[in-house]
């Protein structure tokens, strides 16, 4: 299972040079972020455990690699969702249905006034512990301090493809859930991390990164966007953005995270060209390495949606 030295691509949008660091070309199962996040478990012994327990949506990339990882350490997965659409039950695809085929169990929280994470810490966790069951949490999308171990190392690497291309500084650019991945680039780089808040705007971003530093200088820089954005509602403009990346430089995001920082460096260099234009000095000459986090799987649902809304939108 290949988890580390990823290629760097070179790619020109709007005239601009960008390298991807080709995160989604990891194995499928645990490509981009989750296979940096999910290292430490992978690493471990999980024999004496039974039950690994998760939470978040029915169509997220870290349901489908947590499936996996309890399908290598042979104990069961038990995924909890705050709800679970009739049509999706009915007609499972997408990390939903790649979960289902590895064993997990997706379960609707009972949770009545508690949010999905309070119902599993205050009631799923403590009946487990009385059941005699040996258990490992992982909170959503892989938000936890274990999840330094791998992002260290893509740090490293980071740093060395820096040096073997002679630059003394870059810029590291890539979208934020929760901000794991970014945060633990920036305490790890020598380099500036840009991410943009892609769940719940730059507040809920930035109390996702003190609750895994309360070292504000280690946190990266957010990258605001120019518009309110609600996570998985279809937007045109991220359609539109990824599929001209797609046809241009050959290399295929994620349709749910990716378009938002792409389109936040597009407004960037829009601004750029005009200052060339005007024969002012630009802003910022630091390279720019983009980090490719994967999600490809999460595209069979999402491609269908688009090309209904395009369909309507005519």
């Amino acid at each position: 299972m290949e988890l580390r030295n990823t290629p760097v691509d070179d790619i020109k949008f709007l005239n601009h040079h960008v390298y991807v660091k080709r995160d989604d070309l990891l194995d499928v199962a645990f490509s981009g972020n989750k296979a940096r996040k999910f290292y430490h478990f992978l690493q471990q012994d999980l024999s004496q455990v039974d039950i690994l327990i998760g939470h978040g949506s029915a169509q997220a990339n870290s349901l489908y690699s947590l499936s996996v990882l309890a399908k290598l350490k042979q104990c069961q997965l038990h995924y909890y969702v705050d709800h679970l659409p009739q049509y999706l039950i009915d007609n499972p695809q997408g990390n939903y249905r790649a979960a289902l085929a590895q064993g997990a169990k997706v379960i609707v929280a009972d949770s009545n006034s508690l949010s999905v994470i309070e119902h599993i810490q205050q009631q799923v966790l403590p009946a487990l512990k009385t059941q005699g069951q040996s258990v490992v949490f992982i909170p959503e999308g892989g938000r936890c301090q274990y999840a330094e171990t791998g992002l260290k190392i893509l740090a490293d690497e980071i740093i060395e493809w820096a040096k073997s291309n002679s630059y003394a500084d870059i810029r590291v650019v890539l979208p934020s859930g929760t901000g794991t991945t970014a945060l633990f680039l920036q305490k790890h780089l020598p380099f500036e991390v840009q991410t943009c808040a892609c769940v719940g705007g730059d507040d809920y971003l930035q109390q996702q990164f003190f609750e895994l530093c309360a070292d504000e200088s280690l946190h990266p820089t957010i990258i605001s966007t120019d518009k309110k954005y609600h996570f998985g509602k279809l937007y045109l403009p991220f359609y539109r953005i990824w599929s001209e990346l797609k046809q241009t430089t050959h290399i295929e995001f994620d349709l749910l995270y990716d378009p938002l920082a792409w389109l936040c460096l597009q407004r960037e260099f829009i601004e750029d060209n005009t200052n060339t234009e005007a024969r002012l000095e630009s802003a910022d000459k630091r390279p720019i390495l983009y980090i490719h986090q994967g999600g490809l799987q999460g595209n069979e649902t999402m491609i269908p949606r688009y090309l209904r809304k395009l369909e309507f939108a005519k």
